[in-house]
């Protein structure tokens, strides 16, 4: 396979967009991680830029000493010096020269004729030779340039000293088989191109620019320039851990790699987000959170019996620990038992059953159901009291004065009863209301309620200690609403005390019936 050399560019396209800024520190932080990464070429930033930025390059050049370090220049000879002058301490220097070439920039921009801009090109391209052994060209804007003149500038730089010539799609214009056509075209019609490593450097305006970095490789250009989870001037650059990873999976399509140690790219990809306070997207290729993540129940199944139905690359080999199944309303059994397995928990097919419908119940209501959540939802499953009584609707009134309000419906049999009632407040009204239903007015012993997960949408759980006619029971239940799970812990109470007070009726019956039949029945029926 040939090799592509990964130049990256974070540091300097990267940080000049906006909110991605960082101090001298933050930037050298970051070109560390780029060497542990083992990308080829750190362009460092642009030291005539400002002198914050010309002593972050100085800084990095000395210290960060795998990668070449690059330093970005006009075609003045100023900043050239200023480049080298910054980067001259590195192992491995590279003054990377840059004039426009496409005729909108030459009439707009720099308000010269292509023979100037020519000219230009040479000299600064000649002139940095005399510096540094290493020297790049880019022909700004090439994507729209015109292609005679575009091989003229080439040919030119070549011959005036270049070791690698860049080709950016500098404004995202291109689309991957023109782009793949232009490469393609300027290694037919430059006689002297293979003197020189051919580059490419794609924006993201139309959301294209990893597809256009993909077709130049495929036409013969050997280094992409790339930046972190894509950042850049407007839409960002091509991202290099899309671009790694499209070589990592695919590789008989395309017959190339990168020496990226592909591992450190989740490392990365969050230390710029922590560096700059810009995150990343959830459904961000390779290193978004939902990168990895499985909600669908079909999708879910299929990932558990084997990763790769889902996966076409494993999370370890970005460096994200493991998948993850996300608990939500589009999940199944399957999902919810493996996960419970996780746990700790083995659940048989008729508890995974009755939490499984608790589950689903408590996901409709909220994006993500929690670990914690999960436990409490499998205790009520296994703690299973038959329903006499159970809650179909609810509707509380509160204030700040104590009062409250509520009207409950319950099913009771084939039956549906609705009864309102006041009280000190919506619990107690609502616990008022269920006496009125029930005809079993129990006496609180106990009542607490705690959180079981954080946020807006946390899962409450409230316990009961109640006190009837058939003794004390307790009573447990979870919801998002309070008051909710509130109502549901005193009904699970009360339902405790109906299934011992039919108990109590049904031993008190049998007793009835051993004593109006005689010795000799009774031996023979209860076998005595």
């Amino acid at each position: 396979m040939d090799r592509v050399y990964i130049f990256d560019t974070t540091l300097r396209d990267g940080e000049q967009s906006p909110g991605f800024s960082m101090n001298l520190e933050e930037k050298l932080k970051m070109a560390r991680q780029l060497e542990r990464l083992q990308v080829d070429i750190i362009e460092a930033g642009f030291p005539i830029a400002s002198d914050g930025d010309f002593e972050a390059v100085r800084k990095i050049a000395q210290e960060v000493r795998t990668p070449v370090i690059a330093g970005l220049a006009r075609t003045h000879r100023a900043d050239i010096d200023r480049c080298w002058e910054a980067i001259q301490s590195s192992a491995r220097p590279r003054i990377h020269t840059f004039i426009a070439t496409s005729d909108i920039h030459l009439q707009y921009k720099l308000r010269r004729t292509r023979e100037q801009v020519l000219d230009q090109a040479i000299d600064a391209v000649r002139y940095a030779r005399t510096l540094c052994q290493d020297v790049e060209f880019s022909a700004e804007d090439a994507g729209r340039s015109d292609i005679d003149y575009l091989v003229r500038v080439i040919e030119a730089v070549i011959e005036a000293g270049a070791t690698v010539v860049n080709i950016p799609d500098t404004v995202g214009y291109c689309i991957p088989g023109e782009f793949g056509a232009l490469i393609r075209t300027l290694r037919d019609r430059v006689p002297n191109i293979h003197r020189v490593i051919l580059s490419v450097h794609c924006h993201n305006d139309l959301g294209m620019a990893v597809a256009n970095s993909i077709a130049a490789v495929q036409n013969g250009a050997r280094q992409v320039e790339c930046t972190i989870n894509g950042i850049g001037e407007r839409a960002g650059n091509a991202s290099l851990e899309e671009f790694v990873m499209a070589l990592k999976v695919r590789p008989a399509a395309l017959q190339c790699t990168t020496e990226v140690r592909s591992e450190e790219i989740y490392r990365a990809s969050h230390l710029l987000s922590n560096l700059t306070g810009m995150a990343v997207q959830a459904n961000k290729a390779i290193v978004g959170k939902n990168a990895f993540a499985h909600e669908a129940g079909i999708h879910q199944d299929g990932v558990l019996k084997e990763a790769r139905t889902y996966e076409i690359m494993t999370p370890q080999s970005v460096g994200v620990p493991e998948n993850k199944i996300v608990l939500g309303k589009h999940s199944g059994r399957h999902a919810l038992q493996q996960r419970y397995e996780s746990l700790g928990y083995a659940v048989s097919a008729e508890e995974l059953d009755r939490a499984y419908k608790l589950f689903t119940k408590l996901a409709d209501k909220k994006k993500v159901v929690f670990d914690e959540e999960l436990i409490v939802i499998l205790d009520d499953g296994l703690k299973h009291v038959p329903e006499s009584y159970s809650l179909k609707f609810l509707q509380t009134v509160g204030g700040n004065e104590g009062f409250g309000s509520a009207t409950v419906k319950l099913s009771h049999g084939d039956q549906i009863v609705v009864d309102s009632a006041v009280g000190d407040g919506p619990v107690h009204a609502t616990y008022n209301a269920i006496d009125r239903i029930t005809e079993m007015p129990g006496k609180l012993l106990d009542y607490s309620l705690q959180s079981v997960t954080r946020g807006k949408d946390a899962v409450a759980e409230a316990f009961v200690h109640v006190q009837f006619a058939e003794g004390n029971f307790t009573g447990k239940a979870a919801s998002t609403d309070v008051t909710e799970a509130s109502a549901r812990a005193y009904l699970n109470a009360i339902n405790k005390a109906l299934v011992e007070h039919q108990r109590r009726e049904q031993v008190a019956h049998a007793g009835m019936t051993r004593e109006s039949t005689s010795p000799d029945e009774s031996r023979s029926e209860w076998g005595v």
